[in-house]
């Protein structure tokens, strides 16, 4: 595509040098820049992309961009506005816009994206619209199964991917759209039909440092890339009422709102619920009347995630029957509440709970369910937002009968210190703390135990387990793996459980 070309999607681009040449590729990392290439310099938190112009076109750069001067030798010289947007709207345009013409859903959110998406892809399927799924676990389309390094990729392997799995068939697109991309504008590109609001709770103060940033980043998905325009004129949002964020997303959304709520005035309410260990049954009011449904998800956490994914095919103008079938034929979500099979008569449970929110909804719906006690394993990740590890601790410790207090992803921080900082909000419950070798034969008394490494913990909790207990296993979920230092190694919840299942 000629430079030109491929610069008419933007508003005040700057151009000094030749426009009339042929862009093979889009880069952002210097070192993978190849002839003909359009390289970005972008502003980063560790390094200036600026930084590498020259090394961008000595691999073969002819176009560099960015948003302030710094011009090199030997290639075309774009300044624009900002380098990111730019790069996102460059990068749409690039591969087609593959969002532009197919159902594309956005959903962010603190907690419930990756659930609510399964359920929108199920939705999409029954209506039949094959769907292509992009989120925390993986992008993903038939038989393509990519491994997902980050919630939402960079805007060039964003559009790059969401254009091979548009060519492998996908007619639709659910995807889950964090708050550092939004930030980051590496969604700019998508063209959304639907945009969906679960909650939003602490998480990411590290990166954000107050809860109005982090609002702010997720309001732009309602606001800046929810605007009716030609490619789609009928856009709408789709807004959880009963968290308090939901009524100002709804107040300042560019497009109109349906919206669902437990109760209260809302699209989307309850007539009737029924929660067990089996699931949820449950009868809706829509604005098309009542729908009945019955799912295998458990919780009212998991009633929040259906009814979004409910309102959404509203949104879309799917049928009822649709919705009701894509639902009840969803089972599971690695990683999401995801039962760990075995013969001992204990429930083990691992969820990818890392926020207070998350880890209070999963323990209040199996005290909701339970028969026996609940031990929590949990920890906190390294080099993230430290004020949500006393507040885990307190609710791990309060609503179960024993918390393992363990490592999660430590990275390049002291083990110890994380285990020190969630310690701080359980102490104030005065509760019994145990040695490790006491609960070998299990234990009575209510309280909580400090191991930091996480196999050993796990071991330890499946020993401490007696029939009719749920052990739940908080904060990894999914993941297969477990950082320490820079270092990833293989770590999988699932299978540590298992294994030590087996030992017992």
């Amino acid at each position: 595509m000629k430079l030109r070309d491929l610069l008419s999607c933007l508003e005040g681009a700057q151009v000094i040098g030749n426009s009339d040449i042929e862009i093979e590729a889009l880069h952002y990392d210097s070192r993978s820049v190849g002839p003909g290439g359009l390289f970005f310099g972008l502003r980063g938190v560790k390094s200036d992309g600026c930084q590498f112009l020259e090394a961008a076109v000595h691999g073969g750069a002819v176009a560099v961009v960015a948003d302030r001067p710094c011009a090199v030798a030997g290639a075309t010289f774009v300044q624009v506005p900002d380098a990111r947007r730019a790069m996102s709207l460059l990068a749409a345009r690039f591969y087609g816009e593959p969002t532009a013409a197919i159902p594309t859903v956005g959903i962010t959110g603190t907690n419930g994206k990756t659930t609510t998406s399964y359920l929108i892809e199920g939705v999409l399927e029954k209506a039949g619209v094959p769907a292509a799924v992009l989120g925390t676990i993986s992008y993903r389309f038939g038989d393509t199964d990519i491994p997902a390094p980050n919630t939402t990729p960079e805007s060039v392997d964003l559009q790059r991917t969401l254009r091979e799995l548009v060519d492998l068939g996908a007619r639709g697109v659910v995807m889950e759209v964090s708050s550092h991309s939004l930030e980051q504008r590496r969604a700019d590109g998508c063209v959304f039909d639907v945009a969906v609001f679960t909650n939003l709770t602490r998480d990411h103060l590290d990166y954000h440092l107050d809860m109005e940033s982090y609002f702010a980043s997720k309001l732009r998905l309602f606001t800046d890339l929810s605007t009716p325009d030609d490619r789609k004129p009928r856009r709408r949002a789709v807004v959880n009422l009963d968290d308090p964020y939901g009524p100002r997303i709804k107040a300042a959304a560019s497009c109109p709102v349906l919206s669902y709520a437990m109760a209260g005035d809302a699209d989307v309410t309850v007539a009737e619920i029924n929660f067990s260990v089996n699931g949820i049954s449950c009868r809706l009011n829509t604005p098309r009347g009542e729908l009945s449904l019955n799912s295998d998800l458990l919780g009212r956490f998991n009633l929040y995630n259906i009814m979004a994914a409910v309102t959404a095919g509203i949104a879309l103008e799917l049928p009822d029957e649709a919705i009701r079938a894509g639902i009840e034929g969803h089972k599971k979500v690695p990683g999401r509440v995801e039962r760990v099979k075995n013969d001992k008569g204990i429930t083990v449970l691992v969820d990818y709970a890392h926020t207070g929110d998350a880890l209070e909804n999963v323990l209040a719906t199996v005290t909701e369910l339970k028969t026996n006690r609940i031990i929590t394993l949990f920890g906190c990740g390294g080099d993230r937002d430290k004020g949500k590890r006393p507040v885990m601790g307190e609710i791990a410790a309060r609503l179960s009968d024993l918390a393992i207090i363990t490592s999660d992803n430590p990275r390049t921080e002291d083990p110890q210190a994380i285990l020190a900082d969630v310690r701080a909000g359980v102490a104030p419950l005065g509760l019994k703390e145990y040695r490790v070798e006491e609960l070998s034969a299990g234990f009575e008394q209510k309280g909580f135990v400090t191991i930091e490494n996480r196999r050993d913990a796990i071991r330890v909790a499946m020993q401490a387990a007696r029939p009719g207990d749920i052990v739940v296993l908080a904060g990894k979920g999914h993941e297969d793996y477990q950082i320490i230092g820079t270092v990833k190694h293989h770590f999988d919840d699932r299978e540590e459980a298992a294994e030590a299942l087996k030992q017992q």
